[in-house]
């Protein structure tokens, strides 16, 4: 049996928080402990915010690539203003840059395929721009897939992913690619590239 945390757990909600909240509960616990229990409790007060300590370790590592609402905002644009052309690169170094290999298809409805640890996957984002994704689509690649005997299928949108496609990305091993994952993956490669005047 496998144990899973309560999504309403005080540890779940502080791993959802800004990783700075579990620290400052670990030094007011310290700091209560020291304050308020004989010398002889002192210690074992003190060792019950270690706790805290490791969920705020875990949520920092967790929230390093997380970028800010402003420059989300700003990546957003950026990439709502771009040619096919000047995204292809971007979105190729960035998986790159995470330790895959890429390789471009031609005649196919995904735009590449990302290949690590002997594993393939097949990237849709030539579409990163539609306001909407069908049905048909989605079924095409996913047959498109298992062409290639690739494990997932990725779909890159500045779309979050609508609800009436989560039930069918889920059964078909479809990663939608949006919002803060896709900024995480991209921030980098175009904070690299020479800022226009």
């Amino acid at each position: 049996m496998k144990w899973k945390m309560s999504e309403r757990s005080l540890f779940a909600l502080l791993l959802r928080s800004p990783w700075w909240v579990s620290f400052l509960l670990a030094g007011a616990i310290s700091l209560a402990a020291a304050a308020l229990l004989p010398d002889a409790y002192k210690i074992a007060g003190l060792l019950c915010s270690f706790p805290f300590v490791v969920i705020g370790l875990l949520a920092a590592w967790r929230q390093r690539n997380v970028v800010s609402a402003e420059q989300a905002l700003a990546l957003h644009q950026t990439l709502a203003k771009m040619h096919w052309r000047d995204f292809l690169p971007i979105i190729t170094k960035a998986f790159v840059q995470q330790g895959y290999t890429v390789t471009l298809l031609n005649h196919s409805l995904a735009d590449f395929s990302i290949h690590q640890k002997g594993q393939t996957t097949l990237v849709c984002a030539k579409r990163w721009k539609a306001a909407a994704w069908g049905m048909d689509h989605l079924q095409a690649l996913v047959a498109q897939r298992e062409e290639h005997q690739a494990i997932r299928l990725v779909c890159v949108s500045l779309q979050s992913l609508p609800k009436s496609l989560q039930s069918f990305t889920i059964q078909n091993r479809i990663d939608w690619l949006s919002d803060q994952a896709l900024w995480a993956l991209v921030a980098p490669v175009i904070y690299q590239l020479p800022q226009s005047k």
